[in-house]
């Protein structure tokens, strides 16, 4: 039996629901402008100087990770790696001397995610249900 749910830890959840939603369209957002050769993006990752396969992967990540802060079991999973992508960003955006406030918003929201489900992240989450 679990401990029943106060009125405050329902408030959190429901938080941290939102924003999970918020995160995860704007991160389907711009995962579809890197993934569909919006200009914009061919023009930054061009100026990034890795080449055009970093905007498919960064893309790739970006989707995934907004994917993942809706299901449930792999929340917590996709806020830590929609960090490490939001921190890649803001180090980018200072060496290209641009603002930093857009990726430094959406690294506070996913962080917010990692840490209000981090009792979430436990190290036999993969081996729940497994009869072995």
């Amino acid at each position: 039996m679990s401990a029943p749910t106060t009125g405050t830890t329902k408030t959190w959840n429901i938080v941290l629901w939102v924003l999970q939603v918020l995160g995860a369209v704007s991160f389907l957002f711009a995962g579809y402008q890197k993934l569909s050769g919006d200009p914009q993006m061919v023009a930054l990752f061009t100026a990034i100087g890795w080449g055009q396969w970093f905007r498919y992967l960064t893309g790739t990540l970006e989707i995934l990770g907004a994917l993942a802060l809706l299901i449930p079991r792999l929340r917590a999973l996709g806020a830590l790696g929609l960090i490490g992508v939001m921190i890649g960003a803001i180090i980018t955006s200072v060496a290209l001397g641009a603002t930093v406030v857009p990726a430094l918003g959406e690294l506070v929201i996913v962080a917010i995610i990692a840490w209000g489900r981090r009792r979430e992240l436990n190290p036999a989450w993969v081996l729940r249900g497994s009869r072995d």
